[in-house]
């Protein structure tokens, strides 16, 4: 798949210049152009846009109709086809289709920013986009630079929160006189305990949940770290090798569950709800199904949530990534340029933007506590795309709207905030969120997550041993993390 991105940007480019007339990809072209045939001075375009791919019809959503309503905007969308979504783009483009809007991932913006295809937009948001200045961070916009010129507005979705944290059978610790673990050696306590008392699966997880929350402990809270000015992957940090030996340690003590290398997230579930599991890594949204699950099968269970355990120093730490999720473009192709970031601009406009977000007070939501609560089902009904048609959202704001997605159930609402309020003070963002993307991380970070998760899984179970881990590191930076570690830092450096 990377050989094929690659050739098919190489393919791209080739075809921009030629389309270019003998001209530089990477000339700015001019930004006003004069009313398309048939449109009078001063009418508003029809603006085209090119989505994701969705099961649904976009001309027929509820939002769809809201935003030309709002922004006086005719608006024609095409979606991207759920299969070679790429190569459907990458031909549009090359055939200078006229879009005026793109909503692309971080790939897709890569390669088109790269190869001369995208809109510096730096101009335009100086003359146009009052409500997009507003409503970006300054930090988030690192993300959609390249060589010093914006390209994209990027789209950051509800902002920094926690999705998953340890939670455990209080009724069985309540049953042995056991506290709640506050590090991991009063974890191991606490499961070799129920391990000998209740023949359960102490802890289980997926093959998907190998870190987090006990990781963390040990150092190894995202991606990337900062260590004396340089970023260092997870792969290369010491602290990995600590944290292997502690879940080796609970697997051959049974104490983790032997199955979690081909645990599936659902597997895992079941295992918790129907009682054959003391404590599993849960995700708030979840909670729902997990929580009345276990309840239907034990109706006098309780859980409990395990607050993020602390590492040697005493401390707590939770780490998150703040990556962009998509890139709002404009190509060089589009022949409204000055009106496509003026229909950006006004989807942004504060008011505009809330209804978009969250629909109308009354119909879609309501007010309670000074928090978003939504009217069920004409929320559902109504907004259940509406995520889709986001051109970018106001930093501020949106992830206090976005809640209202949240509190659709109590037991959600519940754990959704419980998380949020543990980890308060304690968040460690990835020093890569704010990075544009970068050669070298886009093309390797999969497989060579992939390497890693796979590794660590047999080094956990013992079907490697520990000893042979500086091996498979030379193995790591050969298939490609020497170079991305070296491109990562790079851009590091000029961003300081």
């Amino acid at each position: 798949m990377i050989k094929k991105s690659a050739m098919l940007a190489v393919i791209l480019g080739v075809v921009l210049a030629i389309a270019g007339c003998g001209g530089s990809t990477k000339t700015d072209t001019p930004k006003t152009s004069a009313p398309a045939e048939g449109q009078k001075e001063g009418d508003k375009p029809v603006i085209r846009m090119i989505m994701q791919y969705g099961l649904f019809d976009p001309s027929k959503e509820y939002t769809s109709q809201i935003i030309n309503e709002r922004t006086g905007y005719d608006v024609q969308y095409e979606m991207l086809p759920a299969e070679n979504a790429d190569e459907k783009l990458n031909l549009l483009v090359a055939n200078q289709e006229s879009f005026d809007v793109m909503k692309l991932n971080a790939a897709q913006f890569y390669n088109l920013a790269t190869s001369g295809a995208l809109e510096p937009i730096d101009e335009l948001l100086e003359a146009h986009g009052n409500h997009i200045n507003q409503a970006i961070k300054p930090e988030s916009w690192g993300s959609a630079t390249i060589d010093g010129k914006k390209y994209a507005i990027p789209e950051v979705g509800s902002g920094i929160s926690i999705g998953e944290e340890l939670v455990i059978r209080q009724d069985w610790l309540d049953e042995l006189g056991l506290s709640i673990p506050t590090n991991t050696d009063e974890l191991y306590t606490v499961l070799k305990t129920i391990k000998e008392k209740k023949n359960v699966i102490p802890l289980t997880g997926s093959k998907d949940s190998i870190y987090g929350d006990i990781a963390t402990t040990f150092g190894v809270l995202t991606d990337w770290k900062e260590v004396d000015g340089k970023l260092v992957h997870k792969a290369e940090l010491p602290e990995m090798k600590e944290f292997i030996a502690y879940m080796n340690k609970l697997y051959t003590e049974g104490l983790l569950d032997t199955e979690m290398p081909i645990n599936t997230a659902q597997k895992a579930i079941e295992k918790f709800s129907s009682g054959k599991a003391a404590a599993y890594k849960l995700a708030w949204w979840n909670a729902g199904s997990t929580i009345s699950a276990l309840e239907q099968n034990f109706p006098d269970a309780k859980v409990s949530v395990i607050p993020y355990l602390k590492g040697k120093d005493g401390k707590a730490r939770v780490g998150v990534t703040a990556n962009t999720t998509w890139f709002i473009a404009i190509p060089k192709s589009s022949k409204n340029k000055d009106e496509a970031i003026k229909f950006l601009n006004a989807k942004l406009e504060p008011e505009t933007f809330k209804e978009l977000a969250i629909g109308k007070e009354g119909v879609h939501h309501e007010v309670k506590d000074d928090k978003y609560y939504p009217i069920l089902p004409k929320f559902n009904d109504d907004l259940g795309n509406g995520s889709s048609f986001l051109t970018g959202v106001d930093e501020e704001k949106y992830p206090i709207y976005w809640q209202a997605r949240v509190r659709k159930d109590p037991v959600l609402q519940s754990y959704f905030e419980t998380f949020q309020k543990n980890a308060e003070g304690i968040i460690v963002v990835d020093p890569m969120s704010s990075a544009p993307p970068i050669e070298a991380v886009s093309k390797n970070t999969l497989k060579l997550r992939t390497l890693l998760d796979d590794n660590v899984l047999k080094f956990i179970t013992g079907s490697e041993p520990l000893e042979n881990y500086d091996k498979f590191l030379e193995q790591w930076r050969a298939a490609g993390g020497a170079d991305m570690v070296k491109e990562a830092n790079e851009w590091y450096q000029s961003a300081q």
